[in-house]
């Protein structure tokens, strides 16, 4: 038997190398040190109906531009719809690999690097991918004045054109110009977003009736008068990156779109025009050394999150990945929540995507189970399933279900897709420096978030639920958190906690008699702070805060003026064996409206 065995195994390793093909793009005329999106492009297209195919790049650097790149109009998820270049239009394989061997992949211009879609066991390893000029303007302070409260700013470290028209500064980009819209400020010292970074936030609009000012003082340098409410220090760095929607996410890195079993391995991305990867509607993702952060030369890496993931089922893996300098999050895990407009009858709704970054994208399909929910209160109202789902246009969807209750609640009310709801782990990352979150995670899959490191300028992990702004479903059913090291989360200075968790809800809009997030456990990890917040909870069932360990962390000025942990309308929860360490001021349990089973003891520093 083990000599069978043995052949068995070296004849299926015969039949796997015949029918492989390993293609050498330099066979192709595809050589680094010239634009080759054109006969990419070509050689990709002959490839289509071959399976196991490797695309293997001798190491260099490769140039791509988008004059000769194919064009198609492309619904991005969270990102501005728009006929999109394509460098890499990787469609319907099956067992696909792209091998950069240690390549970087350089790109110029509004072009989309790498496109996978309808795929099945597609790989992405050893490659980089950079843009020659990043799609954030920099502007370092080199000088200021508290008294005019005025600086003088390096522009893009003098390597780009700019220039001011009627008192707006503009940055030139490969064939567009930039004005000042969304910016931050950034600490160069810390290498993420300054202490207070809201009071030095550069003004897009004029709100002190024609104060602002702006000169250009030579080819480098800019003099910027009554553009913030503070006169930021010398040193500090802005970055800014035009207006949204419309004008700041058209470029993302990666896209993956219907896709099955991707796996992502040492590749490292220096700058986008939009999120580093965005997946929607994917099944099995594995991230493994993934790394976004900053070019040497530069302090920031791309426009918006790291990693996005929408409307994903089967497990998103990611490991070993460093995620850095990106202007807002982390990993950003959830699902999407469509309005109804109108019950047809005959089972029949007319639905609606609610926010402009999603329109287009593909809510459903035939044999999807989903949930009727309040709008009002966001909490399930009938379980159904998807019999037929036309798309009318980017924003409206017929949508015909299998069942329906016996009464149609009154109130309006929205849908949300429980098929596509992914598990997730976390583990062994390093996700700091960023704007905004380290990790957003809504799904009600299993989550396990271990053993990470998260620095970040608002909330470490937020778990929430939106039917407000983003309209990001839903209430999430098993999440551990277990084993992490949070670093002074919260540097934004404002009421941010390494565990936030609560639905995000208008005003018109109220809890529901029902809690909207299940099983949520944050234990084990040690948090280093300023202000000693650790857990923030609204409308949770089942909250287990457990052997958490607080040091007080100097890194940042001493706050303290709100309560540690905050508990409200939540049900079973479990407050136990929690320690401060080094805080000369006492720590705060509250417990309020109409929180119920409550266990706490044992906890050191902290009281209720």
């Amino acid at each position: 038997m083990k000599k069978i065995s043995i052949a068995l195994f070296i004849l299926i390793a015969q039949l796997s190398t015949v029918y492989s093909q390993v293609v050498n793009v330099s066979d192709y005329g595809i050589k680094p040190g010239k634009d080759v999106t054109l006969e990419l492009n070509q050689l990709i297209k002959s490839l289509k109906g071959k399976k196991d195919v490797t695309l293997f790049f001798p190491k260099g650097q490769y140039e791509f531009y988008p004059e000769n790149a194919i064009e198609m109009y492309r619904a991005v998820t969270n990102h501005d719809n728009s006929l999109k270049k394509l460098a890499f239009p990787i469609f319907g394989f099956e067992n696909f690999t792209l091998d950069g061997n240690g390549s970087t992949f350089m790109f110029h211009g509004k072009i989309c690097p790498i496109t996978v879609e309808y795929g099945n066991k597609t790989t992405l390893k050893n490659f980089t991918i950079d843009w020659e000029t990043s799609f954030v303007n920099e502007l370092k302070v080199v000088s200021n004045d508290v008294q005019s409260n005025s600086f003088t700013a390096e522009v893009n470290r003098g390597e780009t054109k700019f220039e001011v028209k009627k008192n707006e500064i503009y940055f030139q980009h490969y064939n567009w110009q930039d004005p000042i819209g969304q910016n931050m400020a950034f600490d160069p010292k810390t290498k993420a977003p300054i202490w207070n970074t809201a009071n030095y936030r550069l003004k897009t609009w004029d709100w002190d009736k024609g104060t602002k000012k702006v000169v250009k003082l030579d080819n480098k340098t800019a003099k910027f008068t009554n553009y913030t409410k503070v006169t930021p220090p010398v040193g500090t760095v802005y970055a800014t990156y035009g207006s949204s929607p419309g004008g700041n996410r058209f470029a993302q890195a990666i896209h993956l779109s219907q896709t099955n079993n991707t796996f992502i391995e040492n590749v490292t991305i220096y700058a986008a025009g939009g999120m580093g990867l965005i997946a929607e509607r994917c099944e099995n993702i594995t991230l493994n050394k993934l790394s976004i952060t900053a070019r040497a030369d530069r302090n920031m890496s791309t426009r918006a999150d790291a990693t996005h993931f929408l409307a994903c089922k089967g497990l998103i893996k990611m490991e070993n990945c460093l995620l850095e300098h990106m202007l807002d999050d982390g990993i950003n895990v959830h699902g999407a929540y469509v309005k109804v407009a109108k019950y047809l009858g005959n089972n029949q709704f007319i639905c609606e995507t609610s926010h402009v970054q999603q329109m287009g994208f593909l809510f459903g399909e035939a044999g999807d189970k989903i949930m009727l929910t309040s709008r009002e209160t966001v909490l399930p109202v009938f379980e159904t399933t998807i019999k037929e789902a036309t798309y009318l246009n980017e924003q409206r969807i017929l949508i015909t279900v299998s069942s329906m209750p016996e009464k149609l609640p009154s109130g309006l009310l929205s849908i949300e897709n429980l098929t596509w709801n992914p598990d997730v782990e976390l583990r062994n990352n390093t996700i700091r420096d960023n704007r905004a979150r380290a990790a957003l995670i809504t799904t009600k899959g299993n989550v396990l978030i271990e053993n990470n490191y998260f620095s970040s300028q608002m909330h470490g992990i937020l778990i929430e639920g939106d039917n407000k702004k983003w309209y990001e479903s839903g209430g999430v059913k098993n999440i551990v958190i277990k084993d992490n090291t949070f670093d002074n989360i919260g540097y934004g200075n404002r009421n941010y906690y390494p565990l936030f968790a609560a639905p995000m809800l208008t005003p018109k809009q109220k809890l529901g008699d029902k809690k909207f997030h299940h099983n949520i456990t944050f234990s084990n990890n040690t948090i280093k702070s300023f202000n000693g917040n650790l857990v923030h909870a609204l409308s949770v069932k089942k909250l287990r805060v457990e052997e958490n360990t607080v040091v007080f962390d100097k890194k940042y000025p001493k706050v303290n003026k709100y309560s540690s942990i905050d508990i409200n309308y939540c049900e079973d929860v479990s407050i136990q064996k929690n320690k401060y360490k080094g805080f000369d001021w006492k720590h705060k349990i509250e417990t309020k409206q109409n929180t119920t089973n409550v266990v706490i003891k044992k906890n050191k520093g902290i009281t209720k």
